[in-house]
């Protein structure tokens, strides 16, 4: 696959490994049902396109505003993780394929659950397939998918932190701490295939606390990586 190529549906790779954790599987793993799943909040849906872009959604309002948010990014962090194995970087190890391939299923699984909870419950609020630009990317140099790779994770860590306290909706809420606790491993176990007892990093501030960013802050260093422009000015701020 073209690393510029727009995700806009599944190979016939990624169609399978959906498959394999479709939405009653995520759901038992997440620890929640069908209900309480069921998104409460409807919000607005606009088409604010910039000059050129073919493409704009909106992230809505309330909480649907902030699972589409989450789900934005897990679309960007599945796609970099197919296209990471689908065109495996030089000297990619055995033990190293493993951990990415339980990587980008885990990321997959999150895609999935976010798009299947939104859509069986609030079809209209669900966002689109993003189109991403991975044309930055070396895919086939270890340190530049690796080095992408945990800035990605930390990115996602730092969303989750930053968008949480944003949620009304106690499941939802359960729901983001029990998937950034997946990035969180995930974040660590790529620091430490680029430098041996890296897993922290530079990611907790003096008190030992992760580093939180804002919805808006996020989307701003994940914006080179997303042609699809997207509109979060919607989105709660407190």
């Amino acid at each position: 696959m073209d690393p510029q190529t727009a995700v806009k549906q599944y190979s016939m790779e990624e169609a399978l490994i959906a498959k394999s954790v479709n939405r009653r599987k995520f759901l038992k793993f997440s620890g929640m049902t069908a209900a309480s799943a069921a998104l409460l909040i409807a919000g607005c849906d606009k088409d604010d396109k910039k000059p050129n872009q073919p493409r704009a959604v909106d992230l809505g309002s309330g909480d649907v505003g902030i699972l589409n948010f989450a789900y934005a990014l897990e679309q960007l962090e599945a796609a970099f993780y197919i296209q990471v194995l689908q065109s495996p970087f030089s000297g990619m190890t055995a033990v190293e394929t493993s951990f990415l391939t339980d990587i980008r299923d885990h990321e997959i699984a999150h895609r999935e659950f976010f798009k299947n909870a939104i859509t069986a419950a609030a079809p209209t609020m669900v966002i689109g397939a993003l189109e991403v630009d991975f044309s930055s990317i070396n895919f086939g140099n270890r340190a530049s998918v690796l080095e992408k790779a945990q800035a990605f994770e930390d990115l996602g860590v730092s969303a989750y932190d930053g968008a949480g306290y944003l949620l009304k909706n106690p499941t939802y809420l359960l729901l983001a701490g029990k998937i950034v606790s997946v990035e969180a491993r995930h974040a660590a176990l790529i620091r430490e295939l680029l430098a041996v007892n890296s897993f922290l990093g530079d990611q907790v501030d003096a008190n030992s606390v992760n580093i939180s960013r804002t919805p808006a802050e996020v989307l701003a260093i994940a914006d080179p990586f997303i042609k699809t422009n997207i509109n979060a000015s919607n989105l709660p701020t407190g």
